[in-house]
């Protein structure tokens, strides 16, 4: 019965929108998964949409897949670039992983319009500003 499964509860896990500079020194703003917890997390699969309204107009983006392998405890990985004009409209990481032979997943959602200078925080381990979802 649908009752009966333990679903796994996702902590120390988290994922930010981070504003950096490139080579050019342009500002541009990257996705990163952040390991916060005490133990690897281990065939870390994560999905990535956009949807939501601007202008009047409904808009959806594109699914798109990541494998990002292993993220050691303390660790973080890139998860994608992101253009600023995505921030009008939500945007969902779907996250699946394993560990202790356990499989973990969260979903995240940045809601339209969420990542603006008033929300932005240092960000731990990259220690850099951004908006994070834990």
């Amino acid at each position: 019965m649908k009752k009966d499964i333990v679903v796994p509860l996702v902590e120390d896990v988290a994922v930010a929108i981070v504003q950096e500079k490139n080579e050019l020194q342009e500002v541009m703003w990257n996705v990163y998964l952040l390991n916060l917890g005490k133990e690897n997390i281990e065939g870390v699969l994560v999905t990535s949409k956009g949807y939501g309204e601007m202008k009047g107009e409904e808009r959806k983006t594109s699914t798109l897949r990541h494998f990002l392998d292993t993220i050691p405890s303390g660790g973080f990985s890139r998860i994608e670039p992101i253009m600023e004009e995505l921030f009008g409209i939500n945007n969902e990481y779907w996250v699946s992983f394993y560990k202790d032979k356990v499989m973990y997943d969260k979903k995240y959602v940045f809601l339209a319009e969420s990542v603006t200078a008033p929300h932005l925080i240092l960000i731990p381990l990259l220690n850099k500003k951004g908006v994070m979802i834990r």
